[in-house]
């Protein structure tokens, strides 16, 4: 069962509010022509927008749950047949296609808790681009001040919705709680530096063509986020 499972139901309301890297994801998705591979696609959030440009999306989430309010969104916005869902880890995605673009959008490589597991997914995701392809993401690496201000508290981010981080420095690791009319979960989450991410796509075979602070593709001048465009060389 994965841990997205329980919340599948009311994800798309929790996430109401993270709209802004819906047109970067599309813009980048239509520069390649597709087809795209989304690694932790969740419930389509930016996966159906891409499909409904007329691009082909096959999307990879460790949650069934999740893929089925996805599938239904699909439906909704009549792009079903251009959204391949699948069942699978983005550590070893059950994809064989080769792909001019991966993207794994809302920081769901912070899900990896080790450097292995980290170069693990890396070359996975480098394994399905063409020559020249290119692997977009997006993490951050929290603030002090952020962690100090946060720990511990149940927080309303949307009405009715909950949510609390419990902040590990010395780790740099948290666990994030989400809960809503009685459904909850509980999930571990990892961060390391620009610096730290930076050395692990050059280690994974990538080319490194932009990191940005923010998804107006303005330059990254430190903060807490993170947009990654790498390259598989030619």
């Amino acid at each position: 069962m994965s841990v997205y499972d329980p919340i599948a139901h009311f994800f798309d309301a929790w996430s109401r509010s993270v709209i802004e890297d819906i047109p970067f994801y599309v813009q980048e998705a239509l520069a390649t022509g597709g087809p795209v591979v989304e690694l932790g696609v969740g419930t389509g959030r930016i996966a159906v927008p891409i499909a409904r440009r007329g691009m082909r999306v096959i999307g990879v989430d460790d949650s069934p749950e999740m893929l089925r309010v996805c599938r239904a969104r699909a439906r909704v916005h009549g792009v079903v047949d251009l959204v391949d869902l699948r069942v699978g880890d983005l550590r070893s995605p059950p994809v064989d296609e080769r792909v001019p673009l991966v993207i794994v959008p809302f920081r769901a490589y912070l899900h990896l808790l080790t450097d292995e597991e980290r170069r693990h997914a890396l070359t996975a995701a480098r394994e399905l681009l063409l020559p020249g392809g290119r692997l977009i993401f997006d993490v951050f690496a929290p603030g002090a001040d952020d962690m100090s201000e946060t720990n511990g508290l149940w927080l309303e981010r949307e009405p009715g919705i909950d949510e609390r981080a419990d902040w590990d420095a010395a780790t740099r690791t948290f666990t994030l709680r989400v809960r809503s009319e009685g459904d909850e979960t509980a999930m571990t989450l990892a961060w390391v530096s620009p610096d730290e991410w930076r050395a692990l796509l050059l280690e994974s075979g990538f080319e490194i063509l932009g990191h940005f602070g923010w998804f107006d593709r303005s330059a990254y001048k430190g903060g807490e986020d993170s947009v990654w465009v790498a390259r598989r060389p030619l």
